[in-house]
This record gives C-alpha cells, sequence and structure tokens, in this order.
C-alpha cells in the first residue's frame, strides 16, 4: 500500500482513469438496471405462463376425476406436460406423482399448507441444484391439492449469458473510456506540450524560443511565459555583454604583464635566489588568469548570440588534428563508417570542444587514452532514433571516473574537482556544453569499460558532399589567439635581444 500511495499518475494519465472510472461506473449502473429490468420481467413471464398452464391442468384434473372414468395415477398421466415439468396430486390423503422420486417431501410445508387451505400459490425453489418452479392450485374436493413443477435449466442458462454479457460490455465500456480519456487528453492537453518543449529549449539555452499567444487557451500563459523570456534574454545579453566588455578590457593589461613575465622567465638567471619562487607562482597565476579571460571571452560569446557562419566539415579530420594537438600524441581513431562524415559546424567552437575534453582528460583523468569517432548515436539510456543520421566522438581517460551524482555538477560554470587540482578555472566544461548544444548536439559523461571516465559527444550529420572547404584546419580568430599572439611576439624579441 506505502508503494501504491507513493506512485504518482501524470495529468495526462489522471484523465485517461477519471474517463475509464466513469465509464466503468456508468456500465456498471446500466448494467446493474438491465439487469434487474431483464430477470424480473423474464421470471414474470415464465411464472405467469407457468400459472396459466398449472390452472388449465388442474380444471382437467377435476373433471376427469369427477367423472371417475379413469384412475388417480392414469389422470395424471394423461395431462399435457411441457418437456421437463413434473405433476403432484394429493388426492384423500393420498399422494400422487409423475416424473419425481423425491415424493411430497420435496414440497415446502409452508406452500402445501396455504394450497390445502384453498389458496392458490406458487414458490421458486431449489432441487438438487436446479432451480424449480412450484405451482400449487387446490381443487374442489376437500384436501384436494393440485402440485406442477416446472424446471426453470433454460432461464438460468439465459441469466447466465445475460450476466457475462453485461458484464463484458462493461469492461469494454471501461476501456473504451480509457482509450477516449487518452485522445482526448493528448488533443487537450496538445498547447501544454508546446509550452513545455519551449520551455525546455529555453533552458537549453535557446533565448529566442516564444510561445504563440493566438491561442485563446494559453494567451495568458503564453503573454507570462514571452514577457518573462524577453527579460530574461535582456538579462542574459547585458551580462554577457559585461562579461565580454570586462574580459576584452583585461586583454591589454594582461598582455602586458604576459609580456612582462617573459621577460623576467628570460632572465630567471639574474634574479635572486630569494625572488624566483615567487615569480614562478606569478607565471603560474598569470598563465590560469590567461586562461580565465579566453573562456570568459568564449562563453561571453555564446551567451550574447553571437552568430558565426557554419560549413559542412569532414568531423574525423576535424577531430584527429585537434584533438592530437591537445593531447601532443596521436591519440584519435576514426572508424571506417566516420571517415566520410559531414557535420555542419563552426570549426572554432568545435575544434574548442575536442580540445577542452582532451585538456580535461590530461589534466584531471590521468590521460587521454583514446578519442574515437564512429557513426550513430552512442549515449547510454538516450533515445537512439534516427542514430544513422548521427556521429559520436568518445574521449576516454586513465582517471577514477566521475561519480553518477556529479556527472550533471561538472558542467556547470566553475565547477571544479577539489580532490584533483589543476590548472583549469572551472569552465572548460561549461563551454563544451554550450558549444555542443549549440550544434544541436549532446553531451555526457559514462563509464569507459575496464575503469575510468568516457566523455561522449553526439553531432547530427549533414546529408552533403565533400566540398573544397578546408578541413581540419584550426579557425582564425580564436580567443586564445587574441591573448597569446603578443605572448609569442614579446619571447621572440626578446630573444632576439638576447
Amino acid at each position: 500500500m506505502e508503494r501504491l500511495r507513493r506512485i504518482r499518475l501524470g495529468l495526462r494519465d489522471r484523465v485517461a482513469l477519471g474517463f475509464g472510472l466513469m465509464a466503468l461506473g456508468l456500465s456498471a449502473l446500466l448494467a446493474v438496471m438491465s439487469w434487474v429490468l431483464v430477470t424480473t420481467e423474464l421470471v414474470g413471464q415464465r411464472e405467469a405462463s407457468a400459472w396459466v398452464e398449472a390452472s388449465d391442468h388442474a380444471r382437467m384434473l377435476a373433471d376427469r376425476l369427477q367423472a371417475g372414468d379413469e384412475s388417480v395415477p392414469a389422470a395424471l398421466d394423461s395431462l399435457p406436460m411441457t418437456q421437463g415439468a413434473m405433476s403432484m396430486l394429493s388426492y384423500r390423503g393420498q399422494w400422487y406423482a409423475t416424473g419425481l422420486s423425491r415424493g411430497p417431501s420435496a414440497l415446502p410445508v409452508e406452500l402445501r399448507d396455504m394450497v390445502a387451505s384453498g389458496q392458490a400459490a406458487r414458490q421458486r425453489i431449489k432441487i438438487d441444484d436446479r432451480l424449480v418452479l412450484i405451482v400449487g392450485v387446490p381443487l374442489g374436493p376437500a384436501q384436494t391439492s393440485y402440485f406442477e413443477l416446472f424446471t426453470l435449466d433454460d432461464l438460468s442458462h439465459t441469466f447466465r449469458v445475460l450476466s457475462g454479457t453485461l458484464i463484458a460490455a462493461a469492461a469494454i465500456t471501461s476501456l473504451l473510456g480509457l482509450w477516449v480519456g487518452r485522445l482526448g487528453s493528448r488533443r487537450a492537453f496538445k498547447p501544454l506540450r508546446a509550452v513545455t518543449r519551449a520551455a525546455e529549449r529555453f533552458v537549453g539555452g535557446d533565448l529566442g524560443v516564444r510561445l504563440d499567444e493566438h491561442d485563446p487557451e494559453l494567451s495568458g500563459l503564453a503573454r507570462s511565459f514571452n514577457h518573462a523570456a524577453d527579460a530574461l534574454q535582456r538579462r542574459v545579453v547585458a551580462d554577457a555583454r559585461f562579461a565580454g566588455d570586462v574580459s576584452h578590457e583585461l586583454r591589454t593589461p594582461l598582455t602586458t604583464m604576459l609580456n612582462s613575465m617573459a621577460l623576467l622567465r628570460n632572465r630567471a638567471d639574474e634574479l635572486p635566489p630569494a625572488l624566483r619562487e615567487p615569480v614562478d607562482l606569478l607565471d603560474t597565476d598569470l598563465n590560469r588568469f590567461r586562461r580565465l579571460v579566453i573562456d570568459l571571452i568564449e562563453i561571453s560569446r555564446d551567451d550574447s548570440g553571437d552568430a558565426r557562419p557554419t560549413e559542412p566539415v569532414r568531423i574525423g579530420d576535424l577531430v584527429r588534428e585537434a584533438a592530437d594537438d591537445a593531447a601532443g600524441r596521436r591519440v584519435t581513431v576514426v572508424e571506417p563508417g566516420a571517415a566520410e562524415t559531414l557535420v555542419r559546424a563552426d570549426k572554432r567552437r568545435l575544434e574548442r570542444v575536442i580540445a577542452n575534453l582532451v585538456e580535461n582528460a590530461e589534466n584531471y583523468g590521468r590521460g587521454c587514452l583514446q578519442v574515437r569517432v564512429r557513426p550513430g548515436a552512442d549515449l547510454p539510456g538516450a533515445d537512439h532514433s534516427g542514430s544513422d543520421r548521427m556521429v559520436s566522438i568518445q574521449v576516454d581517460d586513465a582517471g577514477p571516473g566521475v561519480p553518477a551524482a556529479q556527472r550533471e555538477r561538472i558542467f556547470a560554470r566553475f565547477a571544479r574537482e577539489t580532490t584533483r587540482p589543476g590548472p583549469g578555472v572551472g569552465l572548460g566544461l561549461a563551454i563544451v556544453q554550450r558549444h555542443v548544444q549549440w550544434h544541436r548536439g549532446t553531451v555526457a559523461v559514462t563509464d569507459r569499460p575496464g575503469g575510468g571516465a568516457r566523455f561522449v559527444v553526439t553531432l547530427p550529420t549533414e546529408p552533403l558532399a565533400v566540398g573544397k572547404q578546408p578541413i581540419g584546419k584550426r579557425a582564425a580568430g580564436s580567443p586564445a589567439d587574441d591573448v597569446a599572439e603578443p605572448v609569442e611576439t614579446v619571447r621572440t624579441s626578446v630573444e632576439v635581444r638576447r
């Protein structure tokens, strides 16, 4: 019972169940009324016909007994009895019967006394598990009673057929009620499904989704949703622009600090020993600060709706170049079925996804074991309908894996692994999720067979022929280039001066 109380039905299920229960109640009521009316009518007709037949036979028997032309048993046997009927006669203290071996003991005492007193009567009883109707008619001479017994087997059979039909009709009506309720709720809640899909898209990052305000049933809800979405979109865009503006403003002093740090590193031998450790710490923090600014610029571009052109790219070549470059060694395996697969993508964003996942495996997963590109969807528990139009990218590491309770949290902004500190700032996986969603794909983390974590990115494929676009080349104008170029330039100039 406690388990049943914990089961909560959805709104559509409750509506369908309500229709089913209503149909069951109405069908049960109609079945009971039909049963009472039909059985009462059939029993009444059968008793009336039995009463007429028994009365006719009693008059015929009384005439023959008064005439005295034949014996009492012969007079009983000469009556035109219907099939299954039996007769009994109490005449001058003697009982005579046809077709019944039990004799007068089968008759109820109250019925015998009533007929003996001169009053006709009838009664239904069971004899040997068979329903029998007994009609008693008093005859003219004193203490003379005639009884005729009619078996009701045919009526019992009719009742059984009727009850089975009514039960089947009630069951079918209930099922029809459930079906009608399910169908009706599906049509009635169709606008709510649109609201649900819009909310899911909004939560997934599509801030431009809006509801149709012309539906009279949901106009108020649609206006409220659209108003809230407009306000939230303006706030998100403003915050993103603020973060982007701040990040861009930080690039100039950051570049100056990085250039100065490059000078210090090139002249580290000239520094006093007491300053070398603080300089190393400052170098580490500056690199983390540089990575933070790069990530903030990257994620602010997504939040502000910064649109970039997309093009069909050969996903195997792009992943191989980005992953091998990030790992510093060959880690990519492209299955034959995915070698020529095309994905419509912003190459800069997609390269950043692969690089971030590989760097995450290198920094937090004890090294990237393999990056595999394979055709089809490869997310456990996901809807794999249309998986022939998908491609999966698996990034395996050699670490302890990600606990199931943390697999959603690690994609949040500034979420970091405290037990295994690394050089990141907690934005890498958040950027991965945003970029993958921008490509209408999904990303999740599972357990790798044999131990470790497996990050799986699933993207829709592009059914186009391979063009002449550059495949696997790093996109220009990335945030990393914006900050890194001045540092490399200063390093070169320092080396020349030295």
